[in-house]
């Protein structure tokens, strides 16, 4: 029977494996870190506006950039479904699995994505759903079909992913402002370096899965070395630019933490720098013997800045 066609059937053991399941569907991990980019954003949004960030206007901003993160991605499957039936990684995520069919899949997206969407525009400020509907779209029309064909989705797939941050300063502030530029700046130079790292680490299953990332395109991975040390490079003066500002060393450290956090991620254990030296473009001294073990997660809300996941 066509994937396309299958009804949706709910296991033997019931309710938790179907929940699991969404919970895969909607990238439930992911998405809890989108939540947890948006709401500084939304912090310091209303730090800038002088009230609390604990109020309705934050629990309105979460739940609708949740639903709206959940159905991407659970359209980024839809669309990806027989590319993650080639890959090791994604190939027991329920579509490919043959747990939800095609359909049953868009429909749960589609309500999602415009669901949320709508509810911050109505709850909030049509700015803030505008902005969230169009971070889906290029996503979901740009950097998704890319993947298949260049390198440089890459880039485009950093302007949605560095997006979180600046839904929660909207939905708090009802405007673009500096602050929301920053952090956008941030998030998106930090994403080069973490991504690279990631391809180079699952070079072999994006190559069985057709997805055209760079240590693909260019094995050798001396490309993929320049390109993480020339963003983290631009990411230091990046990380700079909010301290003209009144409050900007807060938002200065605590942008510093998440990416100490983000760094600290297992799936980061070949680090850019270990990349890097094992090419030649940094000596080996500079890459210490513990550089490969992963630390303990704090917090890693910089990682999805993105809307974007493992493919």
């Amino acid at each position: 029977m066509s994937t396309a066609i299958q009804p949706l059937v709910v296991p033997r053991n019931g309710a938790m494996t179907l929940l699991r399941d969404y919970a895969e569907l909607t990238k439930l991990r992911v998405t809890t870190l989108i939540i947890m980019t948006a709401w500084c954003g939304y912090y310091f949004g209303a730090l800038k506006s002088g009230v609390s960030s604990f109020s309705w206007g934050l629990f309105h901003a979460l739940l609708g950039i949740g639903l709206v993160s959940g159905g991407t991605a659970a359209l980024n499957e839809v669309m990806e479904w027989k590319t993650d039936s080639h890959m090791r990684r994604t190939a027991q995520r329920p579509i490919p699995a043959g747990r939800f069919g095609l359909p049953h899949a868009t429909i749960v997206g589609v309500l999602m994505m415009l669901g949320g969407a709508l509810y911050l525009a109505l709850a909030l400020n049509p700015l803030t759903g505008w902005l969230a509907l169009a971070t889906s779209a290029v996503y979901l029309a740009a950097y998704t079909p890319l993947k298949k064909i260049h390198p440089i989705c890459t880039f485009v797939g950093a302007f949605p992913g560095a997006m979180p941050g600046v839904l929660g300063w909207t939905a708090a502030r009802g405007r673009l402002e500096w602050g929301a530029l920053v952090m956008f700046a941030i998030v998106f130079f930090w994403q080069f370096p973490h991504f690279f790292s990631i391809a180079w680490l699952y070079r072999q299953d994006y190559e069985d899965g057709g997805i055209r990332m760079l240590p693909v395109v260019e094995p050798d991975g001396k490309s993929t070395a320049r390109q993480i040390l020339l963003y983290s490079l631009a990411l230091i003066p990046v990380s700079l630019l909010p301290t003209p500002a009144r409050r900007g060393p807060v938002l200065c450290g605590s942008a510093a933490g998440h990416l100490q956090a983000g760094a600290s991620h297992p799936s980061l254990q070949t680090s850019g720098t270990s990349v890097a030296a094992s090419h030649g473009v940094l000596p080996a001294a500079a890459v210490r013997p513990d550089d490969a073990q992963p630390a303990s997660l704090v917090s890693n809300v910089a990682r999805v800045g993105t809307g974007r996941s493992l493919p």
